[in-house]
């Protein structure tokens, strides 16, 4: 019986460590006389960037150089990046955009408020980084999308809307010579 009593006390004094709630510690937001502001919570350091927060790139991460919109982007625009710009765009922008930017998603016809089109003359004048702005920040019933889409995939986007741009404004002019017969409808034969 005595061997099994000094177990069971070993036991619960194993299970009594209280080195980590005994230690001197400050709780959040109560006042100390330790520090000479009479603060506990002591305030950042000069300088101090959050991790993922740094932005070296001001026309990357802001679409502005200076005060004014960019209309240079900070991306190559090649073929990869309008293709993620179209599967981005697609997923985000197209419930109230529509595919082809024309204002008439899928939302719009269930009674949300119609988005402008992308293709009136005063969002066509528009520098890139005005659509970037937009897409981060929001603008009149558009909620902004800087936590869902990462500063690339936004400039993705905003290449897309520029192809779409082009695509529903073009005139046979803005094609080269050369590839005009591939878009001409061949003529009807009787």
């Amino acid at each position: 019986m005595r061997p099994l009593c000094v177990l069971c006390g070993m036991l619960v004094l194993v299970g009594c460590r209280q080195d980590m709630h005994d230690q001197p510690k400050f709780r959040p937001y109560r006042p100390t006389d330790f520090f000479g502001d009479g603060r506990s919570a002591r305030p950042q350091v000069a300088g101090t960037v959050a991790r993922g927060q740094l932005e070296e790139d001001t026309l990357l991460s802001s679409g502005k150089t200076g005060a004014a919109f960019a209309d240079a982007f900070p991306v190559e625009v090649d073929e990869k990046v309008l293709r993620r710009g179209g599967e981005r765009f697609r997923i985000y922008c197209s419930p109230c955009h529509g595919a082809l930017g024309r204002g008439d998603g899928m939302i719009v016809r269930r009674g949300y408020r119609q988005p402008s089109s992308f293709h009136v003359d005063r969002l066509r004048a528009q520098p890139a980084g005005y659509f970037f702005d937009v897409i981060s920040h929001g603008f009149g019933a558009m909620p902004d999308y800087a936590a869902q889409i990462p500063v690339k995939d936004r400039w993705a986007i905003v290449a897309y809307v520029r192809a779409l741009q082009l695509s529903q404004n073009a005139a046979m002019a803005d094609v080269p010579p050369d590839k005009r017969g591939e878009l001409e409808p061949a003529p009807e034969t009787p």
